[in-house]
């Protein structure tokens, strides 16, 4: 078992607290200005009103994944994420308040605005994300090649979910990282439906993590959402990228409270499964277990939840007092 730290562990447990808050706020900013009748009769919801327009997907219960293996990254290091990527982003440091506004397309967002929430681009964390499922592995191929052949101690990680384990991303991009051994760890978040599919019903095998195998690389199966069990699994990839032990594909059994975007209306999902879900919940789980470590009382945690709640609330006033980009800029700073 990997020691870890108070101070580490204490990191973990409000910076889940600070994602929680914010996808729980993100959840409830998005519905402004969505909901009809005034908009169009008979229309149910309008995706492109509101102060954030556009898809949105909020990954509230999937923190203990962010947060273990992010708890080892350095500033050197490479995340890429998923069309699902607030967590990532605010485990490996990117700033709540311009990725905020760069969700709400102002101009003091990441990207001034231009990118949206799937697309955050953060250079001086090294983090990005991309809207298109299975497109996180190979630019972490990329960056793991560079850090290979510049002969740094980085390491890059591609995050992703169980139903892009079944794209030709993902195969390609594990071959070229047992052929080359890679310092890369690629993370499956394995939440049990690819949008509104069940993995039973898409993918052959019941573990993805057995399919590391067939590359040469090494496979870590994480059967409980638990931050620590996470973070345990995540030190013996890192150490194995860092040391030039080649790639690791870590599995992790995790939960989604939220529909696949807002706005789902889950019709595929059991009715009572995301309140089955929550009674497992990793956050209390993991207050549980400072407490029995006599790393947390009531008075740190009050102040724990009092700092998340005013980093959070600072990061959307500043998103919503922010400019929009003027209209004359519109083709600055774009590819096509």
């Amino acid at each position: 078992m990997t020691k870890l730290s108070p101070d580490k562990l204490l990191w973990m447990y409000e910076t889940m607290l600070v994602i929680r808050r914010y996808e729980e706020t993100l959840a409830q900013v998005y519905l402004e200005g969505k909901l009809p009748p005034h908009i169009q009769q008979g229309l149910a919801f309008d995706i492109a009103s509101g102060p954030v327009p556009g898809e949105m997907h909020l990954a509230a219960g999937q923190e203990p994944v962010a947060v273990g293996v992010c708890a080892h990254l350095s500033e050197a290091d490479t995340v890429v994420g998923t069309h699902r990527p607030h967590h990532f982003a605010i485990a490996k440091g990117v700033p709540l308040d311009r990725m905020t506004a760069e969700i709400f397309g102002k101009v003091t967002g990441l990207g001034r605005g231009k990118g949206g929430h799937m697309h955050l681009f953060d250079p001086a964390h090294r983090f990005s994300c991309s809207g298109i499922v299975g497109a996180s592995l190979p630019p972490a191929c990329g960056a793991a090649l560079a850090a290979k052949l510049t002969a740094s101690q980085a390491i890059a990680v591609a995050f992703f979910g169980e139903g892009a384990a079944n794209q030709g991303t993902f195969h390609e991009s594990l071959n070229l990282a047992g052929l080359w051994r890679l310092p890369v760890v690629f993370v499956c978040e394995d939440n049990r439906w690819a949008i509104s599919v069940a993995k039973d019903k898409a993918t052959a095998i019941a573990s993805n993590a057995e399919r590391a195998s067939s590359y040469g690389i090494a496979g870590i199966a994480v059967e409980h959402n638990d931050a620590i069990a996470v973070y345990e699994a995540a030190a013996q990839a890192v150490e194995r990228a860092r040391s030039g032990g080649g790639a690791t594909l870590i599995e992790v059994k995790t939960d989604r409270y939220f529909g696949h975007f807002q706005g789902d209306a889950e019709v595929y999902r059991p009715k009572t499964e995301v309140s089955e879900l929550r009674q497992h919940d990793p956050i209390p789980a993991l207050a549980a277990s400072l407490r029995r470590r006599k790393l947390l009382d009531d008075t740190l945690d009050h102040n724990i939840h009092q700092r998340a709640e005013a980093r959070v609330a600072a990061a959307f006033e500043f998103a919503r007092g922010s400019l929009y980009p003027a209209a004359s800029e519109a083709m600055d700073h774009v590819f096509a």
